[in-house]
């Protein structure tokens, strides 16, 4: 067998239903010079069965043991063990399109300053609609599909489908690869990477099915808290090629849960939050957290402090965008949107 030009991570507990359907989609992809790694961790149905079973059929799939140390073990191990240029990840529920490898290994040769790619991707769920939210939050990620796109949102949320997503093995390895912590480990694996110089984007191509349902780790494990992805962004905004790297204060636009978690945060970092910015009149001219509050009358020209637009609607964060380019602030150097 050549050596593969990919080798897939795929973590897999207790998917006995899913997961033949899954791996089947990747060995029926277009690129066929891959390995796939699958890291049985821990399974306690029929898990490990249905693996063995493919792996006896196909020789690229090797089956590893991930002793059920959890998603960030089993993902470290497999990056351990691989030796190719690339690596990609796959759920044991996602099914991936045959064109998803391919296409993601083109773009990496194609841009040698990305460290990774991601795909377009279809949500779907057996038992229910895809909720709204979470419909909007691909439509986003959808069209993240240049670079420069990426990076200057990449603080909104996370920016890339784990799933769907295809790296080069060097940088991870590099960057630490994926980190133990009480936070998410790709969204803080893609905030290390892009800090580090690399460049990120996703294919504008839907190329992975990407299921949705009760029991993702999203919805389930306190890592992914809404808090935690908070926490990950104020230790980025603050460090390294962050926008208050450089000790400027900050303006928060956005005095609800939201941006007050953030300011906290950012405090607790060793950032100045020195304003809020509100568009509600019973909140302008008071004080949240002791800081003051005003209006976006009273915001003054861009220069000393750096802005914050933490307002998650997106129409409203796009007329918050517009209403600051109008003013002579520039996305990136005067201000960042950050939820």
């Amino acid at each position: 067998m050549p050596l593969p030009v990919v080798t897939v991570l795929f973590p897999a507990r207790n998917a006995e239903p899913t997961v033949a359907r899954a791996m089947e989609s990747l060995l029926a992809g277009t690129l066929r010079d891959i390995l796939v790694l699958a890291v049985d961790d821990g399974s306690t149905d029929g898990t490990r069965a249905v693996l063995d079973g493919l792996a006896a059929r196909d020789s690229r799939v090797e089956v590893l043991d991930g002793g059920g140390r959890g998603l960030v073990a089993a993902l470290n191990l497999g990056l351990g063990t691989a030796t190719s240029p690339y690596v990609a990840r796959m759920d044991a529920d996602d099914e991936a399109l045959p064109r998803r490898l391919e296409a993601s290994v083109a773009a990496l040769e194609a841009e040698p300053h990305l460290a990774g790619v991601g795909t377009g991707v279809e949500l779907f769920r057996d038992d229910q609609p895809v909720s709204p939210s979470f419909q909007a939050y691909a439509a986003w990620l959808n069209g993240l599909t240049s670079a420069e796109r990426l990076y200057r949102e990449r603080f909104i949320e996370s920016p890339v489908c784990h799933p769907s997503v295809c790296l080069r093995r060097e940088a991870v390895v590099a960057a630490g690869g994926w980190r133990h912590g009480d936070f998410p480990e790709d969204y803080a694996l893609w905030l290390e990477l892009l800090d580090r110089g690399h460049g990120m984007r996703n294919v504008g191509e839907v190329l992975l099915r990407w299921r949705d349902s009760s029991q993702r780790l999203t919805w389930t494990d306190p890592r992914y808290a809404v808090k935690r992805f908070t926490w990950t962004k104020a230790r980025y905004l603050v460090r390294g090629r962050g926008p208050l790297a450089d000790g400027r204060p900050c303006t928060v636009w956005g005095a609800g849960p939201s941006g007050k978690t953030l300011a906290r945060l950012l405090r607790d970092e060793g950032a100045t939050v020195e304003r809020f910015v509100e568009v509600h009149p019973r909140k302008v001219g008071t004080r949240i957290q002791d800081t003051p509050v005003v209006s976006p009358d009273e915001l003054g020209p861009p220069g000393r402090s750096h802005l914050l637009v933490c307002v998650g609607v997106r129409w409203a964060r796009e007329e918050i965008r517009a209403d600051l380019a109008s003013r002579g602030w520039v996305e990136g150097r005067d201000f960042t949107c950050a939820a």
